[in-house]
C-alpha cells in the first residue's frame, strides 16, 4: 500500500481518478484485476448452488443509481450471505450523513449521469478505516447474480445499487465474499467510521435483573446514540441450537440488528394514559432481512399503540409495516437480547459543545524471540513469561481522570483461506508504577494492577477506568505465550497523556557513561504512608507530601491535606551510580509562603536489605544519627547489581 495523502492510503496501490480517465478515454468500462469477476472473488471453500454470473447494473435495470431518494437504513436487504452483522452495521451508517459521506466520497461524483453517459466508468471508490488508517477500496460494478438477481446484500429498491457496491468493496478488502460470512457488526462499523467498540454482555451484567445497571445502561445507549455513535444487538443461544431461528416472541438467534432509535418518553406531558413509572424508556431495532419483528409489548400492532394518537406515531417514526423495524421498552430489550456492541465516535474536536478527549494511538506486534528479553509474545498475567510482552507507559496529570482503552487486533478475515481466519484471545493489564519509571519492567514488586480488561476472541477489548494521578504501564497481551499478530492501542484521556512505548531494558551506554560513571544498582521504593506527624496549623493538622533524593535526582508525591497521618502510595525507582550514597526520604509540610521540613530517613538501600515493609523514625537533617523528630513512615525497598532484576 502507498500513501495517497496524509489521511487516506490505497488500496493494493490504485488510483481512482486515473483508473476512471483511462476506461472514459478507450471507451471502456472498468474490469478489476485485483479482484475479478471470478469464483476466487466469490469464495475459497462453499461454492454457490447455482452458476453465478456477474451483471452490472445496466444489465439489471434501466435506470441504475448509486441511491434513490437518499440513504436510508431501509434501503437493505442481506441476500444469501450469514453477512446479517455487515448489513446491520450499513444500516447503522445510513443513520448518520457524515459518517457515510466518509465512507462513500463525493458521491455525486460516483453517481451514474443520464445526461452524460460516456463519463460512466464502472468504476468506484469506497473508504473504509484499516488498522488505524483511512484507506481507498477501488471496485468495478460487476456484480454477482443467479437468475438475473443480486444474490448478496441489495437495496429494497431495484435500481438501488450503494449497498451491493459497498459489500464488494468490503469483500475485496477482506478476500472474497465468502468471509464475510459470520462476523461482528462492532468490527464493521469500526471499519466504517474509526469508532471505538465495546461489547457487553447483557446476560452476564444481569441487565435483565438489575434496574439499577439497566437504568445505568440506558443512560450511556442514550449519550452515545445522541452524539453519533452506532450501536447493534443480536441474541446468542447459549443451548449451542442454530443460529437464525425464530423466538416465541419473533426474534432471530445469532441475528445482528441495529439500533436505530433510543428515547425516553415521558408519561403525563406526550402521552395522556399511564403505566408503571413516570417515564417510558424505550428503543428502536431493525433486522437486516427488512422483515420478521418483535411481536411482544409495544410492537407494531399491539394494545399499547392503540392509545397513541397519530400525530405522536409520526413523531416516534412508527410504522405497521411488516418493515424489519420495531419498537420496544429498554427492559424487554435487555431480558430478550444477550449482547449488545456500542461503537462510540469518541470526540477529539476542540471546537465542540461535547467533552474533548486526547487521543494517543499505537502500532505494535506481538513478536516472538528466542531471547526473553527480545520476546515480546510473553502471554497473559498467569504466565511466567507475561512481561515479555510490549509496555507502554502513560500519565494521568489529574487528581483521577477517566481514561478509555482500546486494543485491536489486525483483521483475520484474509486468512481464512488458509483456515486462520479466528480471532486471537487478546487482553491487557494495567499497572501504576514509579512516578519516575522509564525503562521496561522486569519484576512485579512495589506495582500495583489496577485494572483488567475482559480476556476474550473478538477483534477489539474495550476499556473504561477512572484512574488515580501517576505513572502507568499498560501491557497488552495474547492470552496464550508464543502467538504473534499486530495490533493498535488507541487511549483516550481528558488531558495529554504521553503514552509511549517502553523499549529500553536499562540506560544506555554512551560516551558519557565513561566520563560521568554508569549505574551500578538499581533501587525501588515505595513510600506507603507517613505517621503521627508533627500538627502544623491550629485546627491540628498538616498538608504533607513526600520527597525522595537520589544522587541528583529527586521524585516529588502529591499533597495529602489536612492530616498527619498521610497515605502517600508513591513509588520511586533510581539507577545509581554512588553506591555509597544514601537515598534520602523527606517529608515536607507544603505551606503557601514556605514549606516546613517535617523529618527525613536515609536509606542505604543495598540488595542484601530486608525487602519486607519496615516502618523507620523521621530524624533531623544530617546523619543516621541525627535527632530524632515526630513521626515515621512506612517503606519497602527492593535493591538489585543486577539492572534488568526490577
Amino acid at each position: 500500500m502507498k500513501e495517497m495523502s496524509s489521511s487516506v492510503q490505497l488500496f493494493r496501490d490504485q488510483k481512482y481518478h486515473e483508473l476512471k480517465g483511462q476506461c472514459i478515454q478507450q471507451g471502456r468500462l472498468f474490469e478489476d484485476p485485483e479482484f475479478p469477476a471470478s469464483d476466487e472473488s466469490l469464495f475459497y471453500q462453499r461454492a454457490p448452488t447455482k452458476k453465478v454470473e456477474w451483471k452490472r447494473p445496466k444489465d439489471l435495470c434501466e435506470d441504475p443509481h448509486l441511491f434513490v431518494n437518499g440513504i436510508s437504513s431501509h434501503d437493505l436487504h442481506q441476500g444469501s450471505l450469514g453477512n446479517c452483522w455487515f448489513v446491520a452495521a450499513c444500516s447503522c451508517l445510513a443513520l448518520r450523513d457524515p459518517l457515510w459521506q466518509q465512507v462513500i466520497p463525493d458521491f455525486e461524483e460516483q453517481e451514474w449521469d443520464s445526461k452524460k453517459p460516456e463519463k460512466y466508468a464502472g468504476i468506484f471508490r469506497f473508504r473504509f478505516w484499516c488498522f488505524g488508517k483511512w484507506t481507498e477500496v477501488v471496485v468495478d460494478d460487476l456484480l454477482p447474480t443467479i437468475d438475473g438477481k443480486l444474490i448478496y446484500c441489495h437495496s429494497n429498491v431495484k435500481n438501488e445499487f450503494w449497498s451491493a457496491l459497498l459489500e464488494k468493496a468490503y469483500a475485496k478488502l477482506a478476500g472474497s465474499y465468502e468471509a464475510l460470512d459470520g462476523g461482528s457488526a462492532a468490527d464493521a462499523i469500526v471499519d466504517f467510521t474509526g469508532a471505538v467498540a465495546e461489547s457487553i454482555d447483557l446476560v452476564q451484567g444481569k441487565y435483565g435483573e438489575i434496574i439499577s445497571e439497566q437504568m445505568k445502561l440506558f443512560e450511556d445507549l442514550l449519550k452515545v446514540h445522541k452524539r453519533g455513535g452506532l450501536i447493534s444487538c443480536f441474541i446468542t443461544d447459549s443451548s449451542g441450537s442454530a443460529n437464525e431461528v425464530e423466538t416465541a416472541m419473533g426474534l432471530i438467534i445469532g441475528h445482528a440488528y441495529s439500533v436505530t432509535a433510543i428515547r425516553k418518553l415521558h408519561l403525563g406531558e406526550r402521552l395522556t394514559f399511564s403505566f408503571k413509572g413516570e417515564k417510558l424508556f424505550m428503543i428502536r431495532l431493525r433486522n437486516p432481512w427488512g422483515k420478521r419483528e418483535w411481536n411482544g409489548a409495544w410492537s407494531d400492532n399491539s394494545e399499547e399503540w392503540k392509545k397513541v394518537s397519530n400525530a405522536e406515531r409520526k413523531s416516534l417514526g412508527l410504522t405497521v409495516e411488516n418493515d424489519g423495524e420495531f419498537w420496544m421498552t429498554f427492559e424487554d430489550w435487555c431480558k430478550n437480547f444477550t449482547d449488545v456492541d456500542i461503537c462510540r465516535i469518541v470526540n477529539t474536536s476542540y471546537f465542540s459543545i461535547h467533552k474533548t478527549w486526547e487521543k494517543k494511538m499505537m502500532h505494535g506486534a506481538w513478536a516472538k524471540s528466542s531471547e526473553p528479553l527480545l520476546n515480546r509474545c510473553g502471554g497473559c498475567f498467569d504466565n511466567k513469561t507475561f512481561l515479555q510482552n510490549p509496555q507502554y507507559i502513560f500519565d494521568v496529570k489529574k487528581t483521577e481522570d477517566k481514561v478509555l482503552v482500546s486494543l485491536q487486533q489486525e483483521d483475520r478475515r484474509r486468512y481464512k483461506k488458509e483456515g486462520k481466519g479466528e480471532n486471537i484471545i487478546i487482553g491487557f493489564e494495567i499497572f501504576k508504577v514509579e512516578d519516575n519509571r522509564s525503562y521496561r519492567l522486569h519484576k512485579l514488586t512495589v506495582q500495583e494492577r489496577v485494572a483488567t480488561s475482559p480476556y476474550i476472541n473478538t477483534r477489539t477489548v474495550f476499556l473504561k477506568r477512572i484512574l488515580k494521578q501517576g505513572r502507568y504501564v499498560l501491557i497488552p497481551t495474547t492470552y496464550l505465550p508464543g502467538i504473534t499478530t499486530k495490533f493498535i492501542l488507541r487511549l483516550f484521556t481528558d488531558v495529554p497523556s504521553k503514552l509511549r512505548e517502553l523499549t529500553d531494558d536499562k540506560p544506555k551506554m554512551t560516551c558519557w557513561s565513561l566520563l560521568c560513571g554508569y549505574p551500578r544498582r538499581i533501587t525501588q521504593i515505595k513510600i506507603h504512608s507517613a505517621e503521627g506527624l508533627q500538627k502544623q496549623d491550629r485546627s491540628g493538622g498538616a498538608d504533607p507530601y513526600v520527597l525522595v533524593k537520589c544522587e541528583n535526582q529527586k521524585v516529588r508525591s502529591p499533597v495529602q491535606h489536612d492530616t498527619t497521618s498521610a497515605v502517600f502510595n508513591t513509588q520511586v525507582i533510581f539507577y545509581r551510580k554512588n553506591i555509597d550514597s544514601p537515598v534520602i526520604v523527606q517529608v515536607w509540610n507544603s505551606n503557601v509562603l514556605c514549606d516546613q521540613f517535617l523529618g527525613q530517613a536515609l536509606l542505604a538501600a543495598s540488595p542484601s536489605d530486608p525487602r519486607e515493609e519496615q516502618t523507620l523514625q523521621l530524624r533531623g537533617r544530617g546523619s543516621q544519627e541525627a535527632d530524632e523528630v515526630p513521626g515515621h513512615i512506612t517503606v519497602k525497598v527492593f535493591s538489585s547489581d543486577d539492572l534488568v532484576e526490577l
